[in-house]
């Protein structure tokens, strides 16, 4: 992975960082969502208290890929998926994936298992995506999504950094 970086708060005194962001770009082959989320759990595992939201986690990141890169990129292997992963000081984690495609207008998410949606194939993705973090927030047409995993209520969720 690439391009890590630890912002500091601006201030008279030295704190430690509130976050850390790491940025990172992969091309368009559904072969490498595995190993890129494996690696980004890990770097994450070393900010956060691992907890059964950290697989919400992992499952929103790996379905927010196939995303960008089957719909978005159209598994255009010359097209890439960008991915910012920000993991604050109280176990915060922000991600935002975008993918190089032109978005649809339509990111209305339904609950597949409601009567009325049992049976539709699509919308199921962005259901996951959605189902299992805090906070979505779509840009561009979809093309661009943010998502944020609110650290633990009532527990220290935080790690210091290894």
């Amino acid at each position: 992975m690439a391009h890590a970086k630890v912002a500091t708060p601006v201030s008279q005194s030295f704190q430690l960082a509130s976050y850390v962001e790491l940025r990172d770009s992969l091309p368009t082959h559904v072969d490498l969502i595995s190993p890129f989320v494996d690696e980004l759990m890990r770097f994450i595992s070393r900010f956060r208290v691992s907890d059964e939201n950290n697989s919400e986690i992992e499952l929103a990141l790996r379905e927010a890929l196939v995303n960008a890169m089957v719909p978005g990129n159209q598994q255009d292997p010359h097209k890439r998926v960008y991915v910012k992963c920000r993991c604050a000081a109280d176990g915060e984690v922000s991600l935002t994936v975008e993918d190089e495609g032109h978005g649809s207008e339509n990111h209305v998410v339904m609950d597949p298992s409601s009567a009325d949606h049992r049976l539709r194939i699509r919308g199921r993705k962005m259901y996951m995506i959605t189902a299992h973090m805090d906070e979505v927030c779509f840009e561009r047409g979809g093309s661009v999504v943010h998502r944020r995993k609110r650290a633990t209520v009532g527990s220290d969720t935080t790690r210091k950094p290894q």
